[in-house]
């Protein structure tokens, strides 16, 4: 299990940017465990933004403070330390019409 405090939000992105391109940008302050790049599930582009997890916390905290506001592509990121995901109720269709 991952732990939550070494991972990042990373927000504001460049739709162009890919996995790869957001891992090595992250690499510059320590080791990344994973990064993703959050896509339509329909098109398959970018939805803007992505989640990278570091190999600790020091390292999230670092990737923050350097990369909040950091310019990528033309546009100012907007990283912080990612909240736990919230169980949320399925969305999918179903149920009774009558």
């Amino acid at each position: 299990m991952s732990n939550q405090n070494s991972r990042c939000y990373v927000g504001n992105l460049p739709f162009s940017t890919n996995k790869e391109e957001l891992q090595a940008l992250f690499e510059q302050v320590g080791e990344v465990i994973d990064a993703t790049v959050m896509t339509d599930r329909d098109t398959g582009r970018s939805r803007g933004f992505g989640f990278v997890e570091m190999s600790s916390g020091d390292e999230a905290n670092e990737a923050v403070s350097r990369f909040n506001g950091y310019s990528m592509g033309g546009r100012n990121l907007k990283v912080n330390i990612a909240r736990p995901r919230e169980n949320r109720p399925n969305r999918g269709g179903g149920g009774s019409y009558r």
